[in-house]
């Protein structure tokens, strides 16, 4: 005990609870626009237990959310709501009964040797007890539904005139936030349209997001109390009302997250395409990581696994990502896929795998194994006679947005699919559950031979896309042959026909998103076509900068041009302008470039493997979980820094590299290996 004392709660309460609050934001023209999946609730009743041993009697202080009651096992008719109660001394279980219907029924307790903390159980049932949930929320005053996002003001760059009596601001790029007026005179109804475009602020009839608000007496200044994204705002006050504007400015909201990763490189464009990655996973990273901060402002599983990973090279928030990991998950009993989407529930497996390998936390699977395995059961109910997962009516296969027939056994989701399985089985050695280790490692051996067997066509370069009722597709598409890339399931000779038949190869169906450009520039990058990524990063993103976009969008395609790139899913301006995966390249500058990744769970071995990709030189930060790594990079020359872990430093040379404090080691055919282990040291490699 003896341990600062925080806020707990039954796990994953608090973050259903926030996920359900957030995912009803959304509005289109006024109208609420929730997800159409099922949105979970906590726990309404729940009881805290500790057993504690005190020599002498202690005086504790309760804080809860709801109505609570304390009480001693086996003294039920003794219970009591005090704020302050005595425990005696001797050997004793305290039990608390906490009841809320509409937050989370939160407990703290703070005493001289008792609080609570991870070491408490909790149970909705009396049934099973189950370690505590718990943030990092250590104010007794400031409990778990008082959660906000920090705000700052802002000021618009610019405002102007909008017909009569209206105003019209713009502030200088996409934001989020509460829109203020001020000096307000008269009485009548403002209407508050707004758009991620200017285009789509001055289109009253068809713009995405908008507020009524009434102006009365009395009334001189106004905050919105609903965040909305936006760069510009067009004010209009009612036709024929008294009403007069003085001055706007808004509310930023944001998550107090740190910029510990950086890049800087010899090219400004690709500068300039890193600090707006950056700012657009910003934005969209708020409560949990969010998809759009317009559309969709929900939590999409296939969106968080890009997050995950961009945030391991930018904000390395654990928080955030945990929260999101959650929310996610949901409530028991498993009636679909995440978010309806059978990919979508491969993509949670491995994120959580990523999250381990990026921050060793095997506290986080201990604690929700249960939930995870609960969710395999059910994907497992979606595999057929062949041994292969395909959808059933009520799941959405999705893939990407492209022209895709998923219908059957979709290659590229057997591949997620084998890869969860692999994760499992990892998870399951962990929590030292051998049977189904044993399992999931067998079942992922199999389906991977089984993979090849179906889908891999020698003569074509790779993967086929699917077999439905028997009937094998001819059809060759990127998606399956970049994961078995990513996830090192081709040999060398398999890796180089996909390569030179399918990645870059022209005839192969292009893809059509940044959400799937992601994992087709990283596989590219996994079989050294660094020069070749490094110009797409700057003609694709850097095209985007050409429009004058202050965030990435969602969807870019070069060939259209004004209004017509706002456009999506038959609304006029219905694509999202600040999408979380348009922030592609800090994973790709990160992880391919910098060219740092962990090798073993937590940094605590890691492998660094740089590149210039053609440009002059390069140079930045990775955060890791045992602290900064810095790297520079030239012709001639790397300079490395790092906090903790063993790295080994590989590069290819045409002559023996020379390192001052370090051996080199030749690993054959012209590459070489620095070992890293002197924490807070800078190497200098000359080569």
């Amino acid at each position: 005990m003896n341990q600062q004392a925080e806020w707990i709660w039954y796990p994953g309460d608090f973050e259903v609870w926030l996920n359900e609050k957030i995912s009803v934001r959304r509005k289109t023209r006024g109208a609420i626009f929730p997800p159409f999946w099922r949105l979970d609730q906590h726990y309404r009743s729940v009881v805290y237990r500790l057993t504690y041993i005190l020599d002498k009697e202690e005086e504790i202080s309760i804080n809860t959310e709801g109505e609570f009651a304390a009480y001693l096992s086996g003294f039920d008719n003794q219970r009591q709501s005090k704020s302050t109660i005595t425990l005696p001394a001797g050997n004793h279980t305290l039990l608390i009964t906490v009841y809320n219907s509409l937050n989370v029924p939160a407990l703290y307790i703070s005493g001289k040797s008792i609080s609570t903390g991870s070491h408490w159980e909790v149970s909705h049932n009396y049934k099973k007890w189950v370690s505590v949930g718990k943030g990092s929320f250590y104010d007794s005053s400031l409990s778990p539904s008082q959660f906000r996002l920090e705000t700052s003001e802002q000021q618009p760059l610019i405002v102007g005139a909008s017909g009569e009596t209206g105003l019209i601001a713009d502030f200088g790029k996409e934001t989020f936030g509460y829109l203020q007026l001020h000096n307000l005179i008269g009485n009548g109804t403002v209407t508050l349209y707004y758009g991620e475009s200017l285009e789509e602020a001055n289109d009253k009839a068809y713009c995405e997001t908008i507020d009524i608000i009434e102006v009365g007496s009395g009334i001189s200044s106004y905050t919105n109390p609903f965040s909305r994204a936006f760069r510009y705002v067009n004010i209009e006050p009612e036709a024929g009302s008294n009403i007069r504007l003085g001055s706007v400015s808004m509310l930023y909201e944001y998550a107090p997250v740190e910029y510990y990763g950086q890049f800087r490189s010899s090219n400004e464009r690709l500068n300039q395409i890193w600090d707006t990655s950056i700012y657009t996973l910003h934005l969209n990273t708020r409560e949990f990581f969010f998809d759009g901060i317009k559309r969709d402002r929900w939590v999409w599983s296939g969106d968080a696994y890009q997050s995950f990973l961009m945030n391991y090279y930018s904000f390395f928030d654990q928080e955030i990502t945990k929260r999101t990991l959650i929310a996610l998950r949901g409530k028991n009993p498993v009636e679909t896929h995440i978010n309806t989407i059978l990919d979508y529930s491969f993509y949670w497996f491995i994120s959580i795998q990523d999250y381990y390998m990026y921050t060793g936390d095997e506290a986080f699977i201990r604690a929700h194994y249960d939930n995870i395995v609960v969710l395999m059961d059910f994907c497992l109910t979606r595999i057929n006679d062949a041994g292969m997962v395909e959808g059933m009516e009520e799941d959405w296969v999705f893939v990407d947005w492209n022209d895709l027939d998923n219908r059957g056994e979709v290659s590229v989701i057997q591949i997620l699919f084998c890869r969860s399985l692999e994760a499992m089985s990892s998870f399951a050695s962990i929590v030292e559950d051998k049977a189904r280790e044993i399992q999931y490692s067998s079942m992922g051996t199999e389906l991977k031979k089984k993979l090849f067997e179906t889908f891999w066509k020698d003569d074509l370069g790779g993967f086929v896309h699917q077999r439905h009722q028997g009937v094998l597709s001819t059809q060759i598409t990127k998606y399956p042959n970049m994961f078995a890339v990513l996830y090192g399931y081709l040999d060398a000779a398999q890796s180089e026909k996909v390569r030179k038949q399918v990645l870059v190869n022209d005839e192969i169906q292009k893809i059509k998103t940044p959400y799937m450009r992601f994992f087709e520039l990283a596989a590219l990058c996994e079989i050294g076509e660094h020069p070749y990524v490094m110009g797409e990063i700057l003609d694709y993103w850097g095209g985007m900068l050409d429009l004058g976009v202050t965030t990435f969008w969602e969807e870019y395609n070069p060939k259209l041009s004004g209004p017509e790139h706002y456009a999506m899913y038959g609304s006029r301006y219905g694509k999202s302008l600040c999408h979380a995966w348009g922030a592609s390249p800090i994973y790709l500058l990160g992880k391919y470039f910098l060219g740092v990744s962990p090798l073993t769970p937590g940094y605590q071995t890691y492998v660094i493997q740089p590149h210039l990709g053609g440009l002059e030189w390069i140079e930045g930060t990775v955060p890791t979980a045992l602290g900064d790594l810095n790297l520079y990079m030239d012709k001639l020359t790397i300079k490395i820094q790092a906090a903790g872990g063993k790295g080994y430093l590989r590069i290819l040379s045409s002559v023996v590299p020379i390192c001052m404090g370090a051996s080199v080691s030749s690993i054959g055919e012209g590459s070489y290996e620095v070992v890293i282990d002197k924490h807070g040291y800078e190497y200098h490699i000359q080569g």
